[in-house]
């Protein structure tokens, strides 16, 4: 990794589900479904989080499922979502602790996804990450992901407020903001959380993510150089490639 970092989710993942678990849902069953249900001999879910996606995909597929997720934090939160599924459910899931360049798969999987995941690599991580990706999967096998932005923000802006939400008395809220660091190639996404109630805030948590643009035809030839070959997306909001057949 670069000297920026992303964190490891110790504020976030207190908030993650509450506020972003519903939509995030509704992606994965738009984006990801449909492959998932074609899958025969085994799905990736790279960057699993706290398990939103990989509780889709051992839903609607039959195959082994095998989930990444490096942060602590979120993984123990994915573990208590497995805990409510039933047995058959858990015994298709693998859960890997360590970066996908690390967790050895080769030729393992016919379906590969990455949701919310591909923006938070700085270049060589991603690089790294292609690589992996087409290591675990079969000849053929297809790769789906939400690509990152494409561009810098010319100045800080805002990006959006997630709730409120309520929880008894209190009130749970997200503001998101963007803050361009063009010198050194990234954003920088902020995420302050506010608790509040009767109006007055409770309390007040702050994390922040460097996101790494790329264009879509840079993102293309990583691809390439990693022996996945861009192919049509089963949807606008994604990029896919396939592991080239030889």
């Amino acid at each position: 990794m670069s000297e920026v970092s992303n964190s490891d989710y110790a504020v976030t993942v207190e908030f993650y589900d509450l506020l972003q678990a519903e939509t995030q849902r509704r992606q994965a069953e738009r984006c990801f479904a449909e492959a998932a249900r074609r899958a025969r001999r085994a799905i990736l879910d790279v960057g699993a989080g706290t398990g939103i996606v990989t509780e889709l995909l051992l839903a609607v597929s039959a195959a082994p499922v095998h989930a990444i997720e490096p942060a602590g934090a979120m993984r123990s939160a994915l573990l208590t979502r497995v805990s409510r599924l039933g047995a058959d459910q858990r015994a298709r899931l693998t859960l890997h602790p360590e970066p996908v360049e690390a967790a050895g798969l080769e030729n393992t999987a016919d379906l590969a996804i990455a949701c919310n995941v591909i923006g938070c690599l700085d270049p060589p991580t991603r690089h790294a990450v292609w690589q992996a990706i087409g290591r675990a999967l079969l000849p053929g096998g297809l790769l789906l992901f939400d690509p990152p932005p494409p561009r810098l923000p010319a100045r800080r802006e805002t990006a959006g407020r997630l709730g409120p939400v309520r929880v008894g008395p209190d009130l749970y809220i997200a503001d998101i903001t963007l803050e361009p660091e063009p010198d050194r190639g990234f954003v920088r996404t902020v995420f302050t959380y506010s608790v509040e109630r009767d109006g007055r805030v409770l309390r007040r948590e702050r994390e922040s993510f460097a996101m790494w643009p790329a264009s879509p035809s840079r993102i293309g030839a990583e691809l390439v150089a990693a022996g996945l070959q861009v192919v049509q997306a089963p949807s606008s909001e994604l990029m896919a490639a396939r592991r080239t057949a030889y």
